[in-house]
């Protein structure tokens, strides 16, 4: 049941029926209700620097927008990064180092699929998962850390930060419950906007490929990655985050009659050690030279300008 509403909730945002837009239409009241106390939020908030330079990769609206990738490829650029997140879907509460930036210190329970792929992905970074965005980024200072990588913090108006808002295109352009946009570009925030194919570019690559895969994921709107896929048996889609039970994966590739999984990095930091036959896309992504060259002048330069 879960999956079929989770997957009925992506089609009314991002690609909505006649029924749906007309649903939106009836929610849109809610929708300026929602849009106008978030927009109050922003207002009465006052960015407060954190001593240290951060950086936000971020977007507007609920699912997957490429956040994670576009934060790998911007602190592998950087000598001595932290990534701090709020940890969605993990088994703990409160701040968590993840990983101390020479080892891992917890499981994937504790930290939750994203903070570990960070934590696997970029080795030489200090990852932390905190509720409490701030706490997570003064532990980061604490730990001597040069520059610390906000994933998913738009909306914390109360830090100051280099805001980087990914671009999505929703054909529902309506804020909660009526569509799918928490925020918006509120007047007179600075923001630094980027779009893929202009800003980034994605290139997919298959390890251990088989010569039958099963596709099996658990990431927001699977639909994004149809055009990097190569020809599978089967397609079978989890809700965001969800844990894998090794079960489950045994009877896919029985059912499909596969020879691997064929998963994504976000999927794989929790099945990986259930010795089951795997299939890794593995996303890169080309970062055009001037955002890179903007994030580094932010950082190099903070002391100077944080007055």
């Amino acid at each position: 049941m879960k999956p079929r509403l989770v997957a009925w909730g992506e089609r009314f945002f991002y690609a909505p029926s006649s029924y749906q837009r007309l649903l939106a239409y009836a929610l849109w009241p809610l929708g300026a209700l929602y849009c106008f106390i978030m927009h109050r939020r922003y207002q009465n908030s006052v960015p407060r620097h954190q001593g240290i330079p951060v950086v936000s990769v971020g977007n507007l609206t609920v699912g997957g927008s490429g956040k994670t990738p576009l934060t790998v490829a911007l602190a592998q650029r950087q000598a001595n990064p932290a990534v701090v997140l709020r940890g969605y879907g993990r088994q703990s509460s409160g701040l968590q180092v993840v990983s101390d930036g020479s080892s891992v210190l917890c499981d994937v329970a504790c930290s939750g699929d994203e903070a570990m792929l960070y934590a696997l992905e970029l080795p030489h970074a200090v990852v932390i998962v905190s509720e409490d965005r701030e706490a997570g980024i003064a532990k980061a200072k604490a730990m001597g850390c040069g520059c610390v990588f906000l994933d998913d913090g738009y909306g914390k108006h109360f830090i100051a930060k280099y805001d980087i808002v990914i671009d999505v295109v929703a054909v529902n352009g309506f804020c909660l419950p009526a569509g799918p946009f928490r925020e918006r570009l509120w007047p007179g925030k600075e923001v630094r906007l980027v779009r893929e194919g202009v800003d980034f570019t994605r290139r997919v690559t298959i390890r251990d490929a088989a010569p039958k895969m099963a596709l099996v994921t658990a990431i927001a709107r699977p639909e994004r990655l149809d055009p990097f896929l190569p020809e599978v048996v089967a397609k079978s889609t989890f809700p965001d985050h969800h844990f894998f039970a090794r079960d489950e994966l045994v009877s896919i590739l029985e059912q499909s009659g596969a020879d691997a999984l064929l998963v994504t990095y976000k999927d794989y930091v929790k099945i990986r050690h259930f010795d089951l036959p795997l299939a890794l896309m593995e996303l890169h992504l080309e970062l055009d030279d001037a955002l890179a060259a903007d994030v580094e002048h932010y950082i190099r330069t903070y002391d100077e300008n944080k007055d």
